[in-house]
């Protein structure tokens, strides 16, 4: 049976090399959570940041914590912040980036559905764009990185509470925003059950 992280974790502080565990179980994934919010050539050396930082911080890890998961994206979200205080020049790389999709081999057919991505693209970087940033984070916390509530609350340090409010309010606010326009530009948010589970 696998360690969970927190004995990993445990085990670090008399023999560090034993940390490059919690790098091998949650780099990708961290990864791609900064790829999203970054440029991606800059992801690389901001993954290696939020593993240092958590390095340097591991004798504060909560140990009652199977997972390092929500404490990683916590650190990483603020790694982020510290990167990129303009949101809106981090949607217009995400907005590039989705341009670039394998399509058909029909030239035509690639003409017009890469015009409407970027279309419908747009859009929906902008009503996510309005939200005010407490919202958009757990939000795009829930949507892109499918964590749960309680996992939402350990990463940014907030009660659950707190989470299912801001989520609700981001919600609604979403609606208000992509209101009259076509539905392709809704934006699928997963629903968690009762106690933070999926």
């Amino acid at each position: 049976m696998e360690e969970s992280d927190s004995a990993v974790i445990a085990a670090s502080l008399a023999t560090p090399g034993v940390f490059g565990v919690i790098f091998d179980r949650h780099g990708s994934t961290l990864l791609r959570f900064l790829t999203r919010r970054v440029d991606p050539a800059e992801a690389e050396d901001l993954l290696a940041d939020v593993f240092r930082i958590a390095f340097e911080r591991r004798s504060t890890f909560e140990r009652d914590r199977d997972s390092a998961r929500p404490w990683l994206y916590g650190i990483a979200a603020n790694v982020v912040a510290k990167h990129h205080r303009s949101e809106g020049r981090r949607l217009r790389a995400i907005a590039r980036l989705s341009i670039d999709r394998t399509l058909d081999d029909d030239p035509a057919e690639r003409a017009v559905a890469a015009a409407d991505a970027v279309v419908r693209w747009a859009r929906v970087m902008d009503a996510i764009r309005a939200l005010p940033e407490a919202e958009r984070q757990v939000l795009l916390l829930l949507a892109w990185e499918e964590l749960s509530y309680d996992e939402i609350a350990l990463a940014l340090g907030i009660p659950v509470g707190t989470v299912r409010s801001r989520l609700s309010r981001g919600r609604a606010r979403l609606a208000a925003l992509t209101e009259g326009r076509d539905t392709a530009t809704t934006v699928p948010l997963t629903m968690c059950k009762a106690g933070g589970e999926r």
